[in-house]
């Protein structure tokens, strides 16, 4: 009998002491707050995630010098996806469910956003997205601080047909759904200018394409009939770096087919030499070289963590910025960090860009934003040649295409949905 009373007073020490140990645990865990990084560091888009990745480690670190949020310091969780795109849907579920992050700022290609959406949107949490997309997508789980195509690519083709004459198109791109889809509108768009298919050209090659000999002399060949060429580039990754120097080499300056690119930016100059480049163009909405203090002093920031002087700044690392403050602002409406409650305090939050003005998040999840034109200098940054007098408002679905002119997107109660037809008075699900 005392052998099994003394059995049973371990077995009752021992689940004391579990109960004890589970709830110091559970303490320790409430102590932070978990805040997910969901970027490429190795594979093809590591040229332009890892960065972001950086980005995120900075805001991060300053939040707390501030004192943290709510009263707790951030603690961030870095997963490596690896440009693998159901590794993305892997990744995000890790940061979710046994990470337990509470917001996740993350994914570069359209391919990986939408392998992480089903699983956002499942668990109900919250993702930053920083990157320009196609757009034609709304969820209540997806924060997008990067340009839709009303606020880089259709402003682009403006520039270009209205500045500069340009009457044929070479639509060049990665061969994913973010340039397939930005093709799809640009190419309506045209059309719709009265541009005919035969000076319209588009060309697709996979994720890290490195031999451009031929699409150059293609697209060579297709400048020389008689009509001022451009390219419209959504090249994405380290692809774009033999494709530049292609165009080196074959001698195609900015002069003779200029080449506006939507997916390179200052990070992904930094590894070539840009002389031959110099006069090509970006639309971007954010440009290292925008000369204002908010810049300046986001710029010495970087420099100071990264240790690193010749580190560039870019376009998503300021959506990076713009969006982390906004989660910052929302969780301190909303005095909670719970994912369905910010979710809705995000909507209207406005914080500072690097611009010299203010970004909005719109009830579409979409944010404004100023649209910049800039040319490729020597030094690799570039000098803006255009810019709109102000912000300009995301679109979620394009004004171009039949099938989503009619739809629009409101997360505001009472009509809650991404998906909202106009003319048929219908929600038609929550993204497509």
């Amino acid at each position: 009998m005392k052998t099994i009373a003394h059995r049973m007073k371990r077995s009752a020490l021992a689940l004391s002491a579990g109960l004890a140990l589970t709830t110091s645990m559970a303490v320790q865990a409430a102590d932070t707050i978990k805040v997910g990084v969901l970027h490429s560091l190795s594979g093809t888009m590591a040229i332009s995630e890892t960065t972001l990745k950086d980005t995120m480690l900075m805001l991060i670190e300053e939040q707390n010098k501030k004192g943290g949020l709510l009263g707790k310091k951030l603690e961030p969780v870095v997963v490596d996806p690896a440009s693998n795109w159901p590794l993305f849907a892997e990744k995000a579920r890790e940061l979710i469910d046994q990470q337990d992050v509470d917001v996740i700022f993350g994914c570069w290609t359209s391919v990986s956003r939408k392998s992480v959406l089903p699983v956002v949107e499942e668990l109900d949490s919250v993702l930053f997205y920083p990157v320009q997309y196609e757009g034609e997508e709304s969820s209540k789980n997806v924060f997008y601080t990067g340009a839709a195509p009303n606020q880089q690519a259709i402003p682009a083709v403006d520039y270009l047909m209205n500045e500069i004459g340009v009457e044929r198109w070479v639509l060049a791109g990665t061969d994913y759904v973010y340039p397939r889809t930005t093709n799809k509108i640009l190419a309506a768009y045209l059309k719709g200018k009265g541009v005919a298919d035969s000076d319209i050209m588009i060309n697709y090659t996979p994720f890290g394409h490195s031999d451009w000999q031929s699409i150059v002399s293609d697209i060579k060949t297709f400048g020389s009939a008689g009509k001022k060429t451009a390219v419209v580039s959504t090249i994405n990754g380290d692809a774009n770096v033999p494709f530049y120097k292609e165009l080196g080499n074959q001698g195609l300056s900015a002069e003779d087919i200029p080449v506006v690119a939507f997916s390179v930016g200052e990070e992904e100059l930094s590894g070539i030499d840009t002389a031959p480049l110099v006069g090509h163009m970006a639309a971007w909405n954010y440009f290292m070289s925008v000369d204002t203090e908010a810049n300046t002093d986001f710029i010495d920031s970087w420099h100071a963590y990264i240790q690193n002087d010749d580190r560039v700044t870019n376009d998503p690392m300021e959506a990076h910025y713009i969006g982390f403050n906004m989660w910052v602002e929302a969780v301190r409406k909303a005095g909670t960090t719970e994912p369905s409650v910010v979710q809705d305090a995000l909507i209207g939050v406005s914080v500072p860009n690097l611009t010299g003005g203010y970004a909005a998040m719109m009830p579409n999840h979409h944010i404004s934003k100023p649209v910049l034109l800039g040319e490729i200098q020597d030094d690799g940054q570039f000098a803006v040649v255009w810019e709109t007098s102000g912000t300009v408002p995301g679109d979620a679905w394009s004004d171009f295409l039949p099938g989503s002119k009619d739809i629009i997107s409101d997360w505001r109660a009472p009509l809650s949905c991404g998906n909202y037809n106009v003319k048929e008075k219908t929600c038609s699900g929550q993204n497509f």
